[in-house]
């Protein structure tokens, strides 16, 4: 199932390539419909088990859990959800290893707030003489809204270290990853955005977000 958003694909044409003199953005808005079938749905069995057998393992010194308690399978759930939402986002990637710890739960808006502040600053400045003054932040919070009701929404952000993260690995000055899960909807609207130099070469911009880059806002998940 596809659905078509204008107010999406208006901001991922936007954020395409954005030059910036020196660096370029590149940022991309996804939403990805749940759903257990195919490959992703073995993945997503396999992590079951790998969950349940750290479970098993874990100590009281090791790193708690953004996404809740683990040991609740909605939140073992939500963790599967995201781990394969970042498969899809980088199909290339492998996120197997990936754990619970390295995704942040964040209280509100506010955090998604402050990185379009602290990093997209300037392609809010460019944004709004292209828009006739609008803000790229409410155009983003009303993409964001119209295909997965952001007041039903669990906030995720994605911080790996430098080993997990597909951009900063090819060369990239920062990167930033934020997740909408909406459990009613079975819905995860995903948020990408780099900042890479111009002079970290070409090859990585032509190819960082080409695979899995669609017109229509909501991609079937396999999940």
């Amino acid at each position: 199932m596809y659905f078509i958003c204008l107010s999406v694909f208006s901001v991922n044409v936007f954020l395409d390539q954005l030059n910036l003199g020196d660096c370029t953005i590149r940022g991309s808005l996804e939403a990805f419909s749940c759903k257990h079938a195919g490959n992703d749905r073995r993945l997503s069995i396999s992590l079951e088990h790998e969950i349940l057998d750290y479970l098993g393992k874990s100590s009281d010194s090791d790193p708690p859990s953004p996404v809740e308690h683990l040991s609740c399978r909605s939140s073992r759930k939500t963790l599967i959800y995201l781990v394969l939402t970042l498969g899809h986002m980088y199909p290339d990637y492998d996120f197997s290893a990936v754990r619970a710890h390295l995704f942040f739960k964040e209280e509100d808006m506010e955090s998604f707030k402050q990185m379009v502040d602290n990093y997209l600053s300037e392609a809010s400045r460019l944004w709004a003489a292209r828009n006739e003054g609008s803000s790229l932040l409410d155009s983003m919070t009303k993409a964001i809204d119209e295909v997965i009701k952001i007041r039903e929404c669990d906030i995720y952000s994605y911080n790996p270290d430098s080993d997990g993260d597909p951009f900063l690995e090819k060369g990239a000055i920062w990167s930033v990853n934020f997740f909408f899960y909406n459990r009613k909807l079975k819905r995860v609207v995903s948020f990408r955005c780099c900042c890479t130099s111009k002079f970290a070469g070409d090859d990585f911009l032509a190819g960082a977000l080409s695979d899995g880059e669609e017109e229509d806002a909501l991609i079937d998940m396999d999940i």
